[in-house]
């Protein structure tokens, strides 16, 4: 019980926060555009409770937790691969709306999922102050990178190859990518501007999580982390920042394993999610609340990612079809929607692989049959 308390309970609220604010983006704009809604679910499968409100909406908690739908009117399943051709031409169906208006609802999902986090963010830097280390060394590993270039407790690093650097953050940002590179660091030392040249080392680190990542270090320790409130009006401003940062580097981790250069390891299915959750929630409130944004955030990026399957995918199609001036044929759809499922389920089992094996399940059954 109190694993379930500890990891399940966690992770399903989180979850089921992320993805209602998701679909409830396809629901908001879908029924703005005039299109009908015949059921909202969390989570998949057979139907655990709900309520029918008077448009007509089953608003229900499914079986499966691990996602939601909004089901409009002429879609013939859950994900809107398929029309039903009974109530496509029916007044208030899904597949009866303009191209533009389609496309906004399938982006609206996305979008939520981002201004949820812009808004979350927003009151956190208000409230509870925005994460803030200086670039001020606190202490110098003996045998490390940064001690061979001279650098010295409470040296504070105002740029990089001549690039201004405001935190500590954006510090590790340029080293952990620059492994064999040498950089120069100017240093404010006793009112004194100061440079060295550190090439970082590239070491392995397992983080809380047990993920293993191959990063360059230099040997330092920051100095301490300080939480700075915002400003009411630019703390939405500094969110959206905080966002494109993220973004950013989830992006580029992307490309990295594409090409080679960082290991897939990294990539968590639900287990890992749970994992996380769990004990972050472990951590109190605004951690929780703080994963939750970063969660919504993820959503929304992968959702936009150009698949079939994902909303991403369906204004891909629709798209072509505005250019085209007529969607395609219904056998490139359904071929289109077949590699993006396998791609889909691909990545899924994938994930969930690395999950087990960083749970050390596949160790444990291993050990039970030998």
């Amino acid at each position: 019980m109190s694993l379930i308390a500890q990891y399940l309970v966690p992770f399903l609220i989180i979850l089921s926060v992320v993805v209602f604010v998701h679909e409830y983006g396809h629901y908001w704009v879908a029924r703005r555009n005039g299109v009908r809604i015949e059921s909202f679910s969390i989570g998949f499968g057979p139907e655990i409770f709900g309520r029918t409100d008077k448009a007509g909406t089953r608003w229900k908690f499914s079986l499966i937790p691990l996602g939601g739908y909004v089901k409009m009117l002429g879609d013939a399943d859950a994900s809107s691969t398929s029309i039903d051709r009974a109530k496509a031409a029916q007044e208030g169906s899904f597949p009866s709306k303009s191209v533009a208006q389609r496309m906004a609802v399938v982006f609206a999902g996305p979008a939520f999922n981002f201004l949820f986090a812009i808004v979350v963010l927003s009151f956190l830097f208000v409230f509870s102050g925005r994460p803030f280390t200086p670039a001020v060394v606190g202490e110098v590993q003996q045998d490390g990178p940064a001690a061979a270039a001279g650098l010295l407790p409470n040296d504070r690093i105002t740029a990089v190859d001549g690039k201004a650097v405001d935190s500590f953050e954006r510090l590790q940002d340029i080293v952990r990518d620059a492994a064999g590179v040498p950089l120069v660091l100017t240093l404010e030392r006793g009112g004194q501007a100061v440079q060295a040249t550190v090439v970082p080392k590239l070491q392995e680190l397992t983080d809380r999580f047990g993920n293993v990542h191959r990063i360059g270090l230099i040997g330092v320790s920051r100095a301490g982390v300080e939480f700075v409130r915002s400003n009411p009006l630019a703390a939405p401003f500094q969110a959206v920042g905080e966002i494109g940062r993220m973004v950013g580097g989830t992006l580029q981790a992307i490309g990295q394993m594409i090409v080679g250069s960082r290991g897939t390891d990294e990539l968590g299915g639900p287990l890992r999610i749970a994992q996380m959750s769990g004990q972050i929630a472990q951590d109190g409130l605004v951690p929780a609340i703080w994963f939750t944004a970063v969660l919504s955030i993820n959503l929304g990026l992968i959702n936009l990612f150009p698949v079939p399957m994902l909303d991403g995918g369906h204004l891909v199609m629709y798209a072509i079809e505005a250019v085209r001036g007529r969607p395609l044929g219904e056998r490139s759809q359904e071929i289109a929607f077949r590699i993006g499922l396998a791609m889909v389920l691909t990545l899924m089992v994938f994930a969930t692989w690395n999950d087990l094996i960083h749970l050390r399940v596949v160790e444990f059954v291993k050990g039970l049959v030998s």
